[in-house]
């Protein structure tokens, strides 16, 4: 193994990693008082796990909507008892009406994309693990972290908010509007103007209920914005000595990465909503066209704004977006194959690469979310092209998992089982994204349950299987208990092969041209064959759905109940399972850690073990006591950015 220096950048030490010392070093006490340690915290462990639960809460929130819009889309006509007596106008007699049904799927694509997908993998498991991976005691900025947490609740109330404003009359009275029956707009969790523009003239829930909608978005952004700053300033100046940037675990990659992108994204969004919301509010026309017409009213006070800005405005961020919910899951998934493959990641350097190519190219193909919209065909050639380059970094890092497979001494537990599962999902999601990567294929299908079914599998199925394999994996270092892994397990078969039962039969009926955004099929003659798919789908996402009543069972008793976990109990060998298990407070108690080689040390050759700790050094591989207290820099034999070195 070649001798290299345990530089951040692999030269030499920096001067912050100089300043470390021997001693404890307490960048803050630790809280006395429940409020401190628990609500308004800056610890950024407790804060991780405030996110955890927020996404916790409206993941349910989310998967009660789908379930909603299966029973409409199976059963139009039917009356469910009890229904009518919660949604009183929009499910009168128990029978849900068609605006009902567009205002679920509005508001279970905004909980989900943001208030999930977005929240748990970054702000929950990054917030917690990417300090301690790292080597720091905290985030950079603390009281930064605790507001972005506490922005982002404000505004997952705001969009709850929005829910009440349109669906109760009590609430719609604070308005001074009244309540239309829907659990919120009618528009779709994109906004799209001028139906998101006009107000309530557009439809039900597009009053009270829009407005609502685009000020929670916008708190959204802020608190994003907030730990994407904190986010990259920790990886980038808090790392402890010897921990190279090549010697970060693929998570604190991914973070980083999803931290850039949130960064450049969401001020894109930010300005759009507030454009959007002045076009509502104050008669401006910055979507609104002239000459609109609308319930057979001529609208004469706006004119020359566009509607297909907007889209632009949105998918510049919306499909970065893409990949800030599916890049923790990579990171995480890469992490634990290596872990319980017993095996070095397969190419660290490529898949570092990879996840850097797909962050980049992800702000370079907006536009095939637009192939509808009228654009030029060269302009859709151009996007085409960039869309299918995607798919080779994409494969990079799928080849490399398998890679990582290939020839390791798996061990299937709870967590392998979710990071495969992760790997299948993203290739059979991705596949189809290929087929609607050009435009001549998009066209026809553009629109198609096709399209629901494709972005279902890689962007929403597939990041949650990300964090199913986070939460079995990372668990006993948060709570000190581990997770039961019978109940793991069936849980993951249950839901795995439901969300394939679910979403297969999707790409079928998009095939077939069976259109989004439609609250019920039975008019449609051509559509009348698929009547058992759809009974099919919706059994499967009522089995889905229930089985997650085992997970939140397993999460809730698991942390009272469960067997109490050591501080490594699955054998890893990245910091955090250096320290006890619930980490203490700074996590290192004030010491700070020292790396000597990188992450994914196993199955070393002439080891004791089957694994080295990052914090594990040879005793060739490092100086004399006197040498480095005299200063001198700490010089370690091995990068290990590729694992260990033949």
């Amino acid at each position: 193994m070649a001798e290299v220096d345990t530089a951040h950048g692999g030269q030499e030490v920096a001067a912050h990693d100089v300043a470390h010392t021997e001693g404890e070093v307490h960048r803050h006490p630790a809280p006395t008082n429940f409020i401190r340690k628990y609500i308004f915290s800056i610890d950024h462990k407790v804060i991780g796990i405030q996110y955890l639960l927020l996404a916790l809460v409206s993941v349910f929130i989310g998967m009660f909507m789908s379930v909603l819009m299966r029973l409409r889309l199976t059963w139009p006509e039917h009356s469910w008892a009890g229904l009518g007596s919660i949604f009183k106008l929009g499910a009168p007699g128990g029978v849900m009406s068609p605006e009902f049904y567009l205002s679920l799927v509005t508001m279970h694509g905004t909980m989900m994309v943001f208030f999930v997908l977005t929240t748990a993998p970054q702000g929950g498991f990054g917030n917690y693990f990417l300090p301690i991976q790292i080597g720091a005691d905290d985030m950079a900025f603390p009281n930064l972290n605790m507001l972005s947490f506490w922005v982002t609740l404000v505004g997952f109330l705001v969009l709850v908010l929005a829910i009440f404003a349109e669906g109760s009359a009590t609430v719609a009275a604070w308005f001074n509007a009244k309540p239309t029956g829907t659990v919120g707009p009618i528009g779709g969790w994109t906004a799209y103007p001028p139906l998101s523009a006009l107000g309530f003239r557009a439809g039900p829930g597009q009053g009270t209920g829009q407005n609502l909608w685009i000020i929670s978005i916008a708190i959204f952004c802020v608190g994003s914005l907030l730990g994407a700053l904190n986010f990259i300033t920790t990886l980038l100046n808090m790392r402890c000595r010897g921990m190279s940037l090549m010697r970060m675990p693929l998570t604190c990659w991914a973070w980083f990465t999803t931290a850039v992108l949130a960064l450049l994204a969401f001020p894109v969004l930010l300005g759009g909503g507030i454009l959007l919301l002045l076009d509502r509010v104050a008669e401006t026309s910055f979507f609104i066209p002239g000459g609109l017409v609308v319930s057979d009213t001529l609208l004469t006070n706006h004119k020359g704004g566009s509607p297909i800005l907007w889209q632009h405005l949105f998918w510049f961020f919306g499909h970065p977006e893409v990949y800030i919910a599916i890049l923790p899951g990579m990171g995480a998934t890469s992490h634990i194959l290596a872990t319980f493959a017993r095996k070095p990641v397969f190419g660290y350097r490529a898949m570092v690469f990879a996840m850097f190519g797909i962050g980049l190219l992800g702000f370079f193909v907006w536009g095939h979310h637009m192939f509808m919209s009228g654009m030029s065909p060269y302009s859709g050639m151009a996007f085409s092209i960039l869309t299918l380059s995607i798919g080779v970094p994409s494969a990079i890092k799928t080849f490399n998992w398998l890679g990582t497979l290939w020839g390791g001494k798996i061990r299937f537990h709870t967590p392998m089982l979710y990071a495969i599962g992760f790997v299948s999902l993203f290739v059979a999601g991705g596949i189809t994204g290929l087929v609607l990567g050009q435009t001549s294929l998009d066209l026809p299908m553009h629109d198609t349950y096709f399209v629901l079914a494709h972005f279902h599998l890689v962007m929403g199925v597939a990041a949650i299987f990300g964090m199913f394999a986070g939460v079995a994996f990372w668990f006993p270092k948060m709570f000190g208990r581990m997770m039961s892994e019978r109940l793991g397990k069936v849980h993951f078969w249950i839901t795995f092969i439901g969300v394939y039962c679910i979403f297969v039969p999707m790409h079928i009926m998009g095939i077939v041209g069976m259109p989004r955004r439609y609250a019920q099929f039975t008019e449609y003659e051509f559509l009348k064959s698929l009547h058992p798919l759809v009974v099919f789908v919706s059994i499967a996402v009522f089995v889905t759905a229930a089985s997650q009543l085992i997970f939140l069972f397993n999460f809730l008793w698991s942390m009272f109940k469960g067997e109490k976990a050591g501080d490594n109990p699955w054998e890893a060998t990245s910091l955090e399972w250096a320290i006890p298990s619930p980490p203490p407070h700074d996590n290192f108690a004030g010491i700070p850690p020292v790396v000597y080689r990188g992450p994914y040390e196993y199955s070393v050759p002439g080891a004791p073990n089957d694994f080295i700790m990052q914090t594990e050094p040879d005793p060739t591989e490092v100086q004399e006591p006197s040498a480095r207290d005299a200063g001198d820099a700490r010089r370690v034999t091995g990068d290990g950015d590729n694992g260990h070195q033949h």
